[in-house]
C-alpha cells in the first residue's frame, strides 16, 4: 500500500469529530506557525514603510531648510567656498536663527534616525545626514556658534556633531592653502 492510501484508510476509519480534532490538530501544528510567520512579515512591513515615511518628513524639512537658505541669499549659506565677508547685525542674526534651525533639524535626525546597530538601509539613510552635517561642519562660522547652538540639545547628539565638526576641522586643516601666484 500507498503512504496515501494508508492515509486515506486511515482517516475513514475516524469517526466526524475524530475527523475535526484531527484537523484542529493540524491548523495547530500548520496555521498557526503560518499565522505568526504572516504577521511578523507585516509588522516588519510596517516598520520600513515608518522608517521611510519619517526619512521623508525629514528630508522635506531639510529642503525646506535650503529654500530658506536661498531666500536669504546674502547670507551666502549656500556657497562651498565660504568667504567670511562682513555682515551687519541683522544680517547676524538672521544667520545664526537659520543656524538654530538647522541645528535643530540635524537633533531631530539625528534622535529619530540614529543607532549604534542599524541595519543596511538604515545606515545609508543616516550617512546622507551625517554628510549633510558634516558640510555644514566645513564652515567656519558655523563651527564657531556650534557649542553656543547645542546649548540645551540632546547630549549624545551634541557629542556626536562636535566630533564631527572637529574632524572636518582637522581634516581641512590638513589640506594645503592655495598657491597664489603674483602675490603682493
Amino acid at each position: 500500500m500507498t503512504a496515501i492510501a494508508t492515509l486515506m484508510q486511515f482517516v475513514q476509519s475516524l469517526s466526524f469529530l475524530e475527523i475535526w480534532e484531527l484537523l484542529s490538530y493540524v491548523v495547530t501544528v500548520i496555521g498557526l506557525p503560518l499565522a505568526i510567520y504572516t504577521y511578523m512579515q507585516e509588522r516588519r512591513k510596517e516598520r520600513e514603510n515608518e522608517e521611510d515615511e519619517i526619512y521623508q518628513e525629514l528630508m522635506t524639512s531639510y529642503t525646506n531648510f535650503l529654500v530658506l537658505a536661498m531666500e536669504n541669499s546674502d547670507l551666502q549659506l549656500l556657497h562651498k567656498s565660504h568667504h567670511d565677508k562682513p555682515l551687519d547685525d541683522e544680517q547676524k542674526e538672521r544667520k545664526y536663527a537659520l543656524f538654530e534651525i538647522l541645528v535643530s533639524l540635524f537633533e531631530r535626525a539625528y534622535i529619530v534616525a540614529y543607532a549604534e546597530n542599524m541595519d543596511k538601509q538604515a545606515r545609508r539613510r543616516w550617512k546622507s545626514w551625517e554628510d549633510y552635517m558634516r558640510e555644514w561642519c566645513r564652515r567656519p562660522d558655523f563651527r564657531k556658534d556650534l557649542s553656543e547652538l547645542l546649548s540645551g540639545e540632546d547630549e549624545d547628539f551634541s557629542a556626536y556633531i562636535q566630533s564631527l565638526a572637529a574632524e572636518e576641522e582637522r581634516l581641512l586643516s590638513k589640506k594645503c592653502p592655495p598657491l597664489e601666484f603674483f602675490a603682493d
